[in-house]
């Protein structure tokens, strides 16, 4: 049998391999590295492993063959970090006070790491069903790993090991990204007669979007996420300071409630726009469950009964879910997602893998 102090081994060296998302990072690692890993850990372990999606930014399917008549349990943690920027040594983890620290321990190779283990341990178990670990690239900008996943596997149900400092969240918020780009006429600063200020016809538009986020900040609230939201991300324009500026494009993004749907965040941002030329970008759909559903009251019970909640970020069991897999997030206490000291506790990490082994016993019988 393993050890804590294995699992911990494991979850360091999974934080020593750079896995850095090269569509937020130019020049970023990718996922390559550490999706070979863990298939050679898990090979070696008795799982049946195939890589999925592109070849260099693959994606780990792991499955304990269960033995027959039993029901699946999927296990989705993601292999892509955010970048460095300002960390000291971010790829040497460090252990103090029972926590690690280093990029990506929190969000979410320790994690990935407990869910492995977990897989590892239900071989010896004879489940009936299947437990598939699914690690997964880019989640962190487009979840082409868990797509790709998706379209190769399914299950009967999933938990997503996003950290939830040990409490089971039920439902997270979606999201929209767009952009509005408003056009002048470039002339000299001197001849404002020819001129038309790109940037100053942003500025109504500006103005609008932050009163429709006030609006939704006072409208209808969710009992578990609170109100969606509306922000602008980036602005840009102009040439150089003696000259008006032929354009101005803003980027912004709106966080959605259950049962709001990206046409409707378009009407909402058409009207504000008017001639200005909208933009959608990316956009991934709320998630919720029934609290009271059967998966979520037998992983309530094998955590002891924790706090059910919702979570403000946006995370891959929105893709899980949409695909009519029954899904919870259930993840380790940590603090620093994206942040430049990130940590995460070594005990909860330890009772993530026991929680999901428990919930397999129960679930895949």
């Amino acid at each position: 049998m393993r050890s804590t102090d294995e699992l911990a081994e494991l979850a360091q060296q999974l934080v020593r391999i750079d896995s850095v998302n090269p569509e937020l990072i130019a020049g970023g690692r990718g996922e390559r590295e550490i999706a070979d890993f863990v298939a050679r850990w898990a090979r070696d372990r008795g799982l049946d492993v195939e890589l999925v999606g592109p070849g260099d930014r693959p994606s780990v399917i792991a499955i304990a063959r269960g033995t027959g008549g039993g029901r699946s349990l999927l296990l989705n943690g993601h292999l892509d970090t955010v970048g460095v920027a300002g960390m000291e040594a971010p790829f040497e983890p460090r252990l103090e006070g029972g926590r690690m620290y280093g990029r990506g321990a929190y969000d979410m190779k320790a994690a990935v790491a407990a869910i492995f283990d977990a897989a590892a341990r239900a071989v010896a178990l004879d489940l009936r069903g299947d437990v598939i670990v699914t690690a997964v690239a880019d989640e962190e900008v487009a979840s082409i790993g868990t797509e790709a996943v998706l379209e190769h596997m399914g299950a009967d149900a999933a938990i997503v090991v996003e950290p939830t400092e040990l409490q089971l969240a039920v439902a997270h918020k979606g999201f929209a990204g767009f952009e509005i780009e408003t056009a002048g006429v470039a002339a000299h600063g001197s001849r404002p007669h020819l001129g038309v200020d790109a940037i100053a016809k942003m500025g109504p538009i500006l103005v609008a979007l932050k009163e429709l986020d006030e609006r939704i900040q006072a409208g209808g609230r969710h009992p578990l996420l609170g109100p969606g939201s509306l922000h602008a991300s980036l602005i840009e324009g102009g040439q150089e300071f003696s000259s008006y500026p032929a354009r101005c494009l803003l980027t912004g993004e709106r966080r959605t409630l259950p049962g709001e749907t990206p046409e409707q965040v378009q009407r909402e941002l058409r009207e504000i726009a008017g001639d200005a030329d909208l933009r959608m970008l990316v956009a991934r759909d709320p998630f919720e469950i029934d609290p009271e559903h059967e998966f979520v009251r037998i992983v309530r019970a094998c955590a002891g009964e924790p706090e059910t909640v919702g979570v403000s970020f946006w995370a891959d069991s929105g893709l899980v879910g949409a695909s009519g897999i029954p899904t919870v997030l259930y993840g380790p206490i940590g603090e620093g997602a994206h942040a430049v000291e990130e940590w995460v506790d070594l005990a909860s990490v330890g009772r993530v893998r026991d929680v999901c082994l428990a919930v397999a016993k129960a679930w895949c019988n």
